[in-house]
């Protein structure tokens, strides 16, 4: 039985991913850390013991940068499903045999993964270069939107139905 694990640090899609394990009757991990109060994503009827079947955790760890990534790596095991937007963990993730996919619905693969991490390192060069020069920093990022939450619920309900099978 795979379990979905979500790296719920500004997570926008978090109850939209519960609502996925509950259907196809996964567990759930919620990992987050201390900063954030991760029971608001949980309903009141929903399992937090272990059961055949759907129950929900909350891993809540200590403040850090990358503190809740490496919390849900420790736990992962092959076949497992990962809802982040960081690419180091899903690199992680996809290193294990597991599946991840983003907030947005894109699902991360192994012929990708290392183009994305090498985009991210020169990104994060170039931000450290334009703090040193004191310019303000500009998001390239469009704005999340309805589609995108409709693309990730299908993507991630298409992946859970693939790891119960």
């Amino acid at each position: 039985m795979p379990t979905l694990f979500i790296d719920a640090d500004a997570c926008p899609t978090t109850r939209e991913a519960i609502a996925c394990a509950r259907s196809a009757r996964v567990p759930c991990v919620v990992a987050g850390d201390s900063g954030h109060n991760l029971m608001r994503h949980v309903r009141r009827d929903d399992p937090t013991e272990p059961t055949d079947g759907f129950w929900v955790r909350i891993l809540q760890v200590g403040a850090g940068a990358d503190a809740a990534d490496f919390a849900i790596v420790c736990e992962l095991e092959p076949g497992d499903v990962v809802v982040t937007q960081d690419f180091g963990l899903a690199s992680m993730a996809l290193g294990r045999a597991c599946a991840a996919i983003d907030p947005r619905g894109h699902i991360f693969n192994k012929r990708t993964i290392d183009a994305l991490m090498l985009v991210r390192h020169a990104t994060k060069q170039e931000l450290r270069s334009t703090r040193r020069k004191g310019k303000p920093r500009v998001s390239k990022h469009r704005a999340f939107d309805s589609d995108d939450r409709e693309r990730f619920v299908r993507n991630l309900r298409e992946l859970l139905r693939q790891a119960t099978t």
